[in-house]
């Protein structure tokens, strides 16, 4: 009886002293007036050029165009929206500003539409849950790397890279993209890793070395489009439940060979439960 009524002493005196603490939860910042503020980046002084675009949620436009590193507009409506740019060697960032909350408020408006310059340089963008929209055709990329979350992007190559691109990279959450004229990239390697949702990944373009593609995703729909002509072979080694290809394409157990000619494209496709759909 002793032991019962220390037990319950204790555990008024916690239960009294939980209640006297408070945590303080970060407060939804109420948007103001819309700004718009000029973006202009110099290219980087010393070493080869590394440009990451670090970005959360709204809009983002990426294109050609620009005389330095990137110009163009940021337009928001919350102060802390307002982007930063630190530069340290040849390494730039441009990022967005710290916006302290968890979420995001309702009227919110954030929305950067910037243009590249055409020196080479590696880039890499890190969003969130944004609409995107990149057009790369002309630009010198040397690698490229994306990773978001939940996000609507469509990217295209619509010209040929200048320089070769050593590894494109590019990690989604559950999202929607269409990648574009991926010929164009002139990559070696291309890795592509996904969790659930819509993905078109469209090889066209023109293709100048064979190149190595590898896709992991979750449960999806998966479309490989391989113009007609261009020689390759995707190997499947994964839970597909339904794989659809085209007459042009033969079938060898898990592999599927498209004949062609000049540089071949190659690639291993690991997903769960879903759909891949082979076509031209």
């Amino acid at each position: 009886m002793k032991h019962k009524l220390i037990f319950a002493v204790t555990l008024l005196a916690a239960v009294s002293v939980a209640c006297s603490f408070s945590i303080p939860l970060p407060q939804v910042p109420t948007p103001g007036a819309e700004q718009t503020d000029q973006v202009a980046v110099p290219y980087p002084s010393a070493g080869q050029t590394s440009l990451t675009i670090s970005f959360g949620a709204g809009e983002l436009d990426l294109a050609p165009g620009a005389k330095q590193l990137v110009e163009g507009t940021a337009t928001y409506n919350i102060p802390d929206l307002k982007p930063e740019v630190l530069t340290q060697g040849g390494s730039v960032e441009l990022r967005q500003g710290d916006l302290k909350s968890l979420t995001y408020p309702n009227g919110i408006i954030n929305h950067w539409d910037l243009k590249l310059g055409s020196q080479p340089m590696d880039l890499a963008v890190n969003g969130g849950a944004y609409s995107g929209t990149y057009e790369f055709g002309g630009v010198a990329l040397t690698g490229l790397t994306v990773k978001d979350g939940a996000a609507n992007v469509k990217l295209t190559f619509s010209q040929p890279n200048p320089t070769q691109m050593t590894v494109l990279r590019y990690e989604t959450g559950a999202s929607n993209v269409k990648l574009s004229k991926l010929a164009n990239a002139n990559f070696s390697t291309m890795i592509f890793n996904s969790g659930g949702g819509d993905y078109t990944l469209d090889f066209s373009g023109t293709l100048k070395r064979d190149a190595t593609v590898t896709i992991s995703s979750g449960v999806s729909n998966l479309i490989l489009v391989v113009p007609d002509g261009v020689a390759a072979n995707v190997t499947v080694e994964s839970g597909v439940s339904n794989v659809n290809a085209g007459s042009e394409w033969t079938q060898h157990g898990n592999v599927y060979s498209q004949a062609g000619t000049g540089p071949t494209l190659t690639f291993v496709v690991k997903t769960g439960a879903g759909n891949l759909t082979l076509t031209h």
